[in-house]
């Protein structure tokens, strides 16, 4: 076929390609050398769409008719197509799919075979067709893979470490909890089995306060030096301190003097002697006839044991304002603030001779002796050394005698509520009496309690609405 202008050569349209039936040709005629013939694919036969070839503005998407391809290599008078235009052996055509279609930036050698090749004409290992994700994004992605792995790799690293750590940090947190369980339960039990027993409590109805009655008793043991004073058979309950906790508001410790007249079955005494003279219960009974409160647990410890409680801790800090040389108690001190030993610290707690308040001084030495044992106690310097904590739990557990429903956390609870009501919040001082020195024969010179303001004092402590401070006739005036 020639070309429809005139005198063209007629080897510009080589014979071998010759448009389809249906196909527009250019209106020149003439076709640019620009455009290569269809190449095919040797495996399947069909040949691709071809890419559109471009004269100036005009834009032509030509379609190949799959008649015209069985000459596509060779051009007219035997001449063959340039080798640019030839198929590579074992090269793969292009899927027709659109979205199949390999992106620019992956060679031709890699592109993907179309569905009709064989594998088998693969001869070339570089040739091996490579699967590519179909999407542009996923090309893309693929492209620049070698720049993601490394932030792909920690971050599944580091997510991979994440519940190790969280399961390795909730292993150590519960041996701690299991820990420290097993050490309170050891605890408790330890405390538990050496807390001598003994019946106290009385069946008065209970009251809402937690109240606790503490005592301090001169019972003798052979181990203590009483200043020489040793010769007394029997045991006086010469401390009576009512430990109160109410429900809101400040807590109170307040001293009941060792010289109270008591009217029991009949019977005058003092109140350091019912105990010894009527029983336990008794004097439980009347310190509740006294306060209008529930006792709910009693505490006794002996003063030889307190003595060893103050050696146990090192010693404690005292302060009194007088020289004192007291042959009775065995005190002897120069006026000021000093560490007392155990011996020095019960003679401070006995000694009434030689201070010109008697009994009502007496009494405000003993809170003080009491307060400054549980602050020493718990203290950080004794709290986080084992061998004293050890040391001081011994003593005090040798010398303490508790009621019949005490345990470790009531003891725990009680120490709580006297560091409180020793402090600067807290309520300290002594019943009221209407006579200091009021005698009677048999008994002697006693005090005589005011009733009905003692009365009206414990209500107030119970309830909470008592103001911090100091109460009874001494704070007062």
């Amino acid at each position: 076929m020639t070309q429809e202008s005139g005198g063209a050569d007629p080897h510009i349209n080589p014979p071998s390609f010759i448009p389809a039936g249906n196909r527009r040709t250019r209106p020149s005629g003439q076709v640019p050398r620009s455009f290569a013939p269809a190449r095919t694919s040797r495996q399947s036969g069909q040949a691709p769409s071809a890419r559109p070839s471009v004269t100036g503005n005009d834009i032509e998407e030509p379609q190949l008719n799959a008649n015209a391809t069985a000459s596509a290599n060779v051009s007219d008078n035997g001449r063959r197509t340039p080798p640019s235009f030839s198929p590579k052996t074992g090269r793969a055509t292009r899927s027709t799919a659109p979205d199949a279609a390999a992106p620019r930036s992956i060679p031709p050698s890699r592109a993907r075979m179309s569905s009709g090749s064989s594998r088998n004409a693969v001869r070339n290992p570089s040739d091996m067709p490579v699967s590519r994700p179909s999407s542009p994004a996923a090309n893309v992605s693929t492209k620049f893979s070698h720049l993601g792995r490394p932030a792909a790799a920690t971050a599944k690293t580091v997510t991979a470490r994440r519940p190790r750590a969280l399961r390795i940090t909730l292993c150590a947190i519960a041996v701690l909890v299991a820990a420290l369980i097993l050490s309170v339960f050891g605890a408790w039990q330890w405390v538990d089995s050496k807390l001598n027993r003994s019946d106290w409590l009385t069946d008065t109805p209970n009251t809402p306060a937690s109240t606790w009655l503490i005592l301090g008793s001169d019972e003798r043991d052979g181990s203590t030096d009483y200043g020489g004073v040793d010769n007394i058979s029997g045991f006086r309950t010469d401390t009576i301190l009512v430990l109160i906790k109410p429900k809101s508001g400040p807590s109170s410790l307040v001293s009941i003097p060792r010289d109270s007249l008591m009217n029991v079955d009949n019977q005058y005494m003092k109140i350091n002697a019912v105990a010894l003279i009527a029983g336990k219960k008794a004097l439980v009974s009347n310190v509740e006839q006294i306060t209008g409160q529930k006792i709910d647990h009693v505490a006794q410890i002996k003063f030889g044991g307190l003595q060893n409680v103050v050696n146990a801790l090192g010693g404690i800090e005292l302060c009194y304002d007088e020289d004192v040389q007291d042959s009775y108690s065995g005190l002897n001190w120069k006026a000021g603030c000093h560490t007392a030993d155990g011996s020095t610290a019960l003679s401070f707690s006995r000694m009434r001779y030689a201070d010109a308040r008697g009994d009502f001084g007496r009494n405000e030495r003993q809170r003080q002796v009491i307060s400054a044992i549980v602050k020493k106690a718990s203290s950080s310097e004794t709290l986080t050394n084992p061998s004293k904590i050890v040391a001081v739990s011994n003593a005090a557990m040798s010398a303490l005698t508790v009621d019949e429903k005490t345990n470790p956390y009531t003891l725990l609870t009680m120490a709580l509520a006297f560091k409180s009501a020793t402090g600067s919040n807290g309520i300290s001082g002594s019943v009221y009496w209407s006579d200091p020195d009021y005698y009677v024969d048999g008994v002697g010179s006693s005090v005589l309690l005011d009733d009905a303001k003692n009365t009206e004092l414990f209500n107030q402590l119970a309830d909470g609405t008592y103001k911090a401070g100091t109460v009874g006739n001494l704070a007062e005036g």
